[in-house]
This record gives C-alpha cells, sequence and structure tokens, in this order.
C-alpha cells in the first residue's frame, strides 16, 4: 500500500502512537502524507486533527510535517522540532512534557487513552505477526499491543543489519509486578521481535529512508572543559575509595554530553566503560574505535548519514555491544538503581540552591522537555548537571537566584559543572550550598550579582533554612525579558 493509501485510512480525532526515540526509528512516509491530506481537508474547510504520541521527539517528516499542517491537536510526551515547539508554545497545540519512562505506562494502565492507530517503522514482518523493529524501540511495543490497529512502515535500508540488537520485554503492572531480570547492561530478558494479532495490521507501507540526524561535530572548548571538569572528579572519587569502578554511565543528548564520550574515548588512561542509557549516540563509535566500550544498553540508536554507513558496514561486530529496550525498561528505576548508574544531563538554568531547569526558558516557553532525565538523576547513583556558565553570547547567565521552572529539586540533585568549575553539593545545607554554585560555577561577570542576592536573602527572609527573597528572585529573568540581558 502506498503511503498516500494508508494516510486515507486514519480518521480525524484519532490518537496515533507513532514509533521513534529522539529521531531514530520514527514513520516517515505515512506521517508526511498524512500532513499533505490534512492540508487538503483543511483547504475544502474540513476539520482535521489527531492526537500524537511517541517515544520521545521525531524527525520532521513527522513531528514538522504535521505542526505545519495544523494537524496535530494534542502532543506527548517529548519534542524537539521548531515548528511544532512554536505551535506550542502559541498555544495552538497541547503539550504534555513527561517523563518518558511512564509514558508507556500511563498507556497500558489506562491512565491515558491507548492509540486508536500505531504507525511504526519496522526492519520485518511476519505473516504471523511478528514485527522487528528498526532504530528504536521507544513506546512502540506498548503501541503495537494497545492499538487497535497498525500501519506498519516496512524500511529496507537496513537489510538484517539490525536483526538481535532489540530486547523486547515489559515490566509487568502492579500489584503483579516482579523484579525486573537486567543485572548487567547487556542482559536480555526478553525477545527480538513485538507479537502481535496479524489482523490489527491493516497496511504496510514499504520505505527506504534514513533517519535525519544531524552529523556529530566536534566538542567546543566549553563543552571539552566541561567534559574535564567531569572525568577529573570521577577519577578523583575513585581514588579516594569512593565509587566503584566498572559503573555504566547515562548519556543525555547534546554537544555536552557528547564531549564527555569523547574525552573518554581519546583519553589513554580511560578504561573501557558500559552505557546503561536512553540514546545510544553517535560519539560512541569513537569509543568503540578506540576499544573502550564493554557495551551499550539504550532504547534507539541515532546515526547520522556517516554513522550509519559505517554501522551497517561494521553491523554483525557491532551490534553484539548493543542492546536496544523498550523506554520503560531502559528508564526505569529499580534497573537504574540496581546497576548504579552515573548520569550525565543538560541543563538550561540551575539556581544557586540546587534546582535545575531543563525545559523551559524564562518559566513559560518550552524548549524540548524534561525528557528522560528525571528518571536518572533520581535513581543514579552519582548525578551531574552540565551547562555552560552563560547563553546568548554572554546575556543569559544559566546559574540565577531561582529557577524559572522547576524540573528537578535540590533533592535529586547531586553535582553541578559548568567550564567555569564543578559543584559537588552533596551533604550541604542550602546556604553552603549556594556559596559553592555561585563559587564554582557561575561565570565572572555574574558572581557579583548572584552574591549580592544570596547575602540580602540570609538577611531578609523570613526564613534561615533555604533564604529566598521573594521580592527579587526573577530579578535576572525579569531584565532580561525587558532589556535583553540579564546583566546589571
Amino acid at each position: 500500500m502506498s503511503a498516500e493509501e494508508a494516510a486515507e485510512l486514519i480518521r480525524h480525532d484519532e490518537i496515533l502512537g507513532v514509533s521513534g526515540f529522539t529521531l531514530a526509528g520514527y514513520p516517515k512516509a505515512v506521517p508526511t502524507a498524512l500532513a499533505k491530506r490534512a492540508e487538503r481537508l483543511h483547504a475544502q474547510g474540513k476539520p482535521f486533527q489527531v492526537s500524537l504520541f511517541s517515544g520521545a521527539s521525531t524527525g520532521d517528516e513527522c513531528d514538522g510535517a504535521l505542526a505545519r499542517a495544523n494537524a496535530i491537536r494534542y502532543r506527548a510526551p517529548y519534542q524537539s522540532n521548531k515548528d511544532l515547539r512554536s505551535a506550542i508554545n502559541q498555544g495552538k497545540i497541547f503539550y504534555t512534557d513527561a517523563h518518558l519512562g511512564i509514558m508507556g505506562r500511563w498507556i497500558r494502565s489506562g491512565a491515558l487513552p491507548h492509540p486508536t492507530t500505531a504507525i511504526i517503522e519496522a526492519t520485518e514482518v511476519s505473516d504471523d505477526g511478528k514485527i522487528r523493529l528498526s532504530t528504536s524501540c521507544g513506546n512502540s511495543m506498548e503501541f503495537l499491543q494497545m492499538a487497535d490497529r497498525i500501519i506498519v512502515e516496512l524500511n529496507s535500508l537496513y537489510g538484517d543489519a539490525l536483526a538481535g540488537i532489540h530486547d523486547c520485554y515489559l515490566p509487568d503492572m502492579p500489584p503483579h509486578a516482579r523484579p525486573i531480570p537486567v543485572s548487567h547492561v547487556l542482559d536480555r530478558v526478553g525477545t527480538d521481535f513485538v507479537q502481535v494479532d496479524p489482523e490489527k495490521i491493516v497496511a504496510i507501507v514499504h520505505t527506504q529512508a534514513g533517519d535525519s540526524v544531524h552529523p556529530f561535530t566536534e566538542p567546543d572548548e566549553i563543552s571539552k572543559t566541561i567534559a574535564g571538569h567531569i572525568l577529573e572528579f570521577l577519577a578523583h572519587e575513585r581514588k579516594k575509595g569512593r565509587l566503584p569502578s566498572g559503573l555504566p554511565y547515562q548519556s543525555g543528548v547534546g554537544n555536552v554530553a557528547n564531549a564527555v564520550l569523547t574525552a573518554m574515548a581519546r583519553n589513554p588512561l580511560q578504561e573501557p566503560i558500559s552505557l546503561f542509557t536512553e540514546v545510544i549516540q553517535e560519539a560512541v563509535f569513537e569509543l568503540i574505535q578506540s576499544d573502550k566500550l564493554l557495551g551499550a544498553s539504550g532504547t534507539a540508536l541515532t546515526c547520522s548519514a556517516k554513522a550509519r554507513k559505517y554501522f551497517l558496514a561494521n553491523a554483525f561486530a557491532l551490534k553484539r555491544k548493543f542492546v536496544l529496550r523498550p523506554q520503560e525498561v531502559s528508564n526505569h528505576p529499580e534497573v537504574i538503581r540496581r546497576l548504579g548508574v552515573i548520569a550525565m544531563n543538560t541543563a538550561i538554568e540551575c539556581d544557586i540552591f540546587g534546582n535545575v531547569n531543563s525545559s523551559h526558558i524564562c518559566g513559560s516557553s518550552v524548549m524540548n522537555g524534561i525528557g528522560g532525565s528525571a528518571d536518572f538523576s533520581r535513581n543514579c547513583l552519582l548525578g551531574f548537571f552540565m551547562t555552560p556558565s552563560t547563553a546568548k553570547n554572554g546575556t543569559i547567565s544559566a546559574i540565577v537566584p531561582l529557577v524559572s521552572h522547576l524540573d528537578h529539586s535540590d533533592h535529586e540533585t547531586d553535582i553541578f559543572v559548568t567550564e567555569q568549575g564543578l559543584a559537588d553539593l552533596r551533604g550541604l545545607d542550602p546556604v553552603a550550598r549556594a556559596h559553592r554554585i555561585i563559587d564554582a560555577c557561575s561565570h565572572p561577570d555574574y558572581r557579583q550579582q548572584l552574591n549580592d542576592y544570596l547575602n540580602y536573602s540570609v538577611k531578609s527572609a523570613k526564613g534561615k533554612h533555604i533564604p529566598i527573597a521573594l521580592d527579587r528572585a526573577f530579578n535576572m529573568h525579569l531584565r532580561f525579558l525587558s532589556d535583553g540581558s540579564m546583566k546589571e
């Protein structure tokens, strides 16, 4: 069936569950055709919008095309497309920014309605309903099980290169939940396919298109400096006997996170590592080439065209080091805590008392979302939040008196890192925490301003435990909104 014919099967007001997690393994042909159909219907004065569930963000062929066509009414749980983001911030699309590890359980429990149609990218479909996924698991297993009907985009680009890389397993639901039997990064507990009722498959659309992933860029000096602070701290903790060797890492998405993995790959003293993470990023291939990757577990494998070519040429050897799991497992608190994961995630802003905003600009405009960062920060053995100390050519300080939106409270943050330095916050009282963050992490252009706020708060706040002077807490944000800079 053609993508256009498959798109005709989708009705106004449906709930679509699509594959894809951070630009990996998302459907491309059917959403693009659906966007064009929506535009035709709108031109005829007819309504057409859908609700869109996914694992995380999808590519422009899905999120972008549907957003530009005004075809999305509601979106969850994560996005990173500029046109979709703009529509959300203009109030044109309703958006639930949710913890990625919980989305699938919401659907399985009935807290969210199940998808009426699942649109899933796969590499193989058997006559008896065995579906082998492509470059992500995400929430595809839940969507396939719960949807009323299924449209498969059968992508021939990968051939059998991904065969055996998936471990399709979902935890039992309470009150019958049992321990998830994953004790090592490469443990496999499920099957390499998702079993569905073949009668639910209403269309198979043949494609041959790669994921639209930007190529890896060499880390800039700020990112390299942040990575250096982290590696130096980890070496110090091991030397002091406070950090066992062999713990797996979780690395969030972005330049700074990639820089840490790149620094590990290029450090001649670095021992081989393992990853228990969400997204297996392109920087992982440099770890492999440096013989420093023991294994990597995630829910998605993101490859630019160059990295995809390398993976396909070496798939048999490479995929033995990879496992792709549903995000209910890759982000599950039980497994993260059992393995003792060292988590590294990016912040938009951090405040002097240890709170983190990772999703919103000036409190109200969403950037992407919280993603899976809290799944890891709340359950890891050791957690880093990383950010350059300034943004927008120095007009924004990433260290502020009080975050304008709260994603991670001071109860779940361990260590802040900027290019200025590293602040270990463990065990510190709030005022000591504030002094350490200002001294170690803030940019010199903003350090006096932050100290002035802290001193004023200590004197004027009614409560002295966490001395927050509410009358000045958001002065830096308000100044940026009015003047275009947080500087005094």
